[in-house]
């Protein structure tokens, strides 16, 4: 099994070498690859030293799967040349999410969906699938009819650009900056760029993916993305309104029997989700689940996950796992 790892310097690819090895992936071969100004230098896996290669040299390399976390343009130019020498390539990047001939999955929900046939499959944007990995059971039992959701999400998502502004701000060091504003001590209404109706891409993929992994575009969605100096991860405020009622105390049972769930929602000690808490971690964590007085079928939660780990990461290499398990690659 051939694996490539397609930004492997960047954070992402970090994590994603780091949960290849926590989760014993079966990996004969490891091809690291990065841009052209990373070629040639050696990282070290599970106690050996690889030589990161270009994307030319890795398609010739003809890895079985190649997990990719290089940004949209590297995967528009670059998957298909994978693909088209037998490759699987499963995408942490925006190019192929909307593309209706591309399946975008989270394995707990929809991986069903997969074949052989599948050969550039999307990885969600991290704060949709932390929010849908905790509605997609209750969507079931209850039909979602609207969601509104605002994000507290990490500079992680920005990348270690935005980790150094932090720091160099937190310390008093002039440095580059991530955002056109300070982030320490700071909240940055804007993540990502605005689009023509005033909602940012982040907001509006919130959109338009919980509508399609969940497979129902009736759902209406209306989404706040926000930037907060927090390492850890992303957070998000999430009021759900359903076409049946439901029973707070069933809407708990089914949130802790779903796998990749943690209910942390135990106010007489103080107990509910934080990124603190999160870092590290590949669950998502729910809590503050409560009635949402003002209005009838309507459901308030507070969601919490690590967006390196399961918002990019592990949920990459989770789908990789199920192709591995179900002889689909």
């Amino acid at each position: 099994m051939r694996v490539a790892v397609v930004g492997a310097t960047g954070m992402v690819g970090e994590v994603m070498l780091q949960v290849l090895a926590e989760r014993n992936f079966p990996v004969t071969e490891l091809i690291p690859v990065a841009s052209e100004k990373s070629v040639g230098k050696e990282i070290e896996w599970k106690g050996n030293k690889y030589t990161v290669v270009s994307l030319a040299t890795a398609v010739e390399m003809k890895p079985q799967i190649a997990l990719f976390s290089a940004g949209g343009d590297t995967s528009k130019e670059w998957a298909p040349k994978f693909a088209e020498v037998g490759t699987t390539v499963i995408d942490n990047s925006s190019a192929w999410r909307m593309d209706a001939s591309k399946k975008l999955i989270v394995p707990e929900i929809n991986a069903s969906q997969l074949t052989k046939e599948d050969k550039i499959i999307a990885n969600p944007n991290c704060s949709t699938i932390q929010m849908v990995m905790a509605l997609a059971p209750l969507h079931a039992k209850y039909d979602i009819k609207r969601i509104v959701v605002s994000t507290y999400q990490s500079i992680t998502g920005t990348g270690v650009k935005a980790v150094q502004q932090l720091e160099n701000e937190y310390q008093g060091i002039q440095g580059d900056k991530a955002y056109k504003y300070p982030i320490h001590r700071n909240a940055i209404p804007q993540c990502d760029v605005f689009e023509e109706n005033g909602y940012t891409k982040e907001e509006m993929k919130l959109v338009r993916e919980t509508q399609k992994i969940l497979s129902d575009n009736t759902i209406a969605v209306t989404a706040t993305a926000i930037r907060i100096p927090v390492v850890g991860g992303h957070s998000e405020a999430v009021n759900i309104e359903f076409e049946k009622d439901f029973d707070v105390n069933e809407v708990r049972s089914i949130l802790e029997a779903t796998p990749g769930v943690t209910v942390q929602d135990d106010l007489a000690n103080y107990s509910y989700p934080m990124p603190i808490y999160a870092q590290g971690k590949d669950d998502v964590f729910v809590g503050r689940i409560r009635r949402d007085e003002s209005q009838p079928n309507t459901l308030n939660m507070w969601i919490v996950a690590d967006n390196l780990r399961k918002g990019a990461a592990t949920n990459t290499i989770q789908i990789a796992e199920y192709l591995v398990k179900n002889q689909l690659v």
